[in-house]
């Protein structure tokens, strides 16, 4: 057999979508993909607004060649409406990155049923049927050599016992990962593999409102928030973005059905 190391991991030419793209974890492996070389990614979120601004700010990297297909995935008219627009611009599908999340917070004896109904959608339904409904286009693409890649951002509350109560986010989390392995069983069969992220503490929406920042990124001490960790600080964009494009290219194309967390050492001192 001849070694062919070559190319390793590109991405150069491939069609991605991420998923809660707009922002956050989500632009920054969008940001990643574009400056590899990617042609085309679709973000998508529910806020058209925010879809444009990120595409605004996409265009500093690579190719720039990001588009909005803003669309709520916690239920099926929003799942349907982003396949039926990725079908009308692209022929085939590369990457899928299910990265749109929902989370809540709440006391156990005031937990509402809103809180468990709203995260399970987005995080578990959302993920199932986004997946299932792009699945033509993930076929055309993947081959045995050069397979398609779905890569489901979980989380590492998912694989631990969280500091804060967020039973319905953590529970959601963990479902991802396990559903990650039922789904790569089957479609690695159809050269489509399939993977999870379990991120740990990234600067973040949703982690400055866990924190007591309200959602603001830009005036939270990240280093103070990343002190406590092993690694002594936050992810960086690159940590994450380098993780969904290993995932997704050649380098990866024989990892099946895995979680890894990117935490900088959380789980692991657990």
């Amino acid at each position: 057999m001849r070694m062919d190391f070559s190319n390793l991991f590109s991405v150069e030419g491939k069609t991605v979508v991420v998923t809660g793209g707009s922002r956050g974890i989500g632009e920054m492996i969008s940001a990643c993909f574009l400056h590899n070389g990617a042609e085309k990614v679709f973000i998508s979120s529910r806020k058209a607004a925010a879809c444009d601004e990120a595409v605004e700010r996409l265009k500093a990297y690579g190719n720039g060649n990001a588009e909005a297909i803003p669309a709520d995935l916690s239920n099926m008219d929003g799942v349907l409406h982003l396949a039926e627009e990725v079908a009308k611009r692209t022929d085939k599908l590369d990457v899928l990155i299910n990265n749109a999340g929902a989370a809540w917070g709440a006391p156990i004896d005031e937990f509402p049923e809103i809180g468990w109904d709203k995260v399970m959608d987005v995080n578990v339904k959302g993920v199932f049927f986004t997946t299932q409904k792009l699945l033509p286009l993930l076929r055309k693409a993947g081959t045995a050599e050069t397979p398609a890649s779905v890569v489901n951002i979980g989380s590492i509350d998912g694989l631990r016992t969280p500091a804060m109560l967020t039973p319905s986010y953590s529970a959601s989390k963990a479902a991802v990962h396990h559903m990650t392995k039922v789904l790569s069983a089957q479609l690695v069969k159809e050269h489509i593999v399939v993977n999870a992220i379990a991120p740990g503490p990234y600067p973040t929406y949703m982690l400055s409102t866990g924190v007591g920042f309200g959602g603001d990124t830009e005036g939270v001490d990240w280093d103070l928030v990343g002190k406590n960790n092993p690694s002594g600080r936050v992810g960086l964009p690159s940590d994450i973005g380098g993780l969904a494009v290993f995932l997704s290219s050649k380098a990866g194309s024989y990892i099946v059905g895995q979680t890894i967390a990117s935490d900088g050492g959380i789980v692991a001192s657990c």
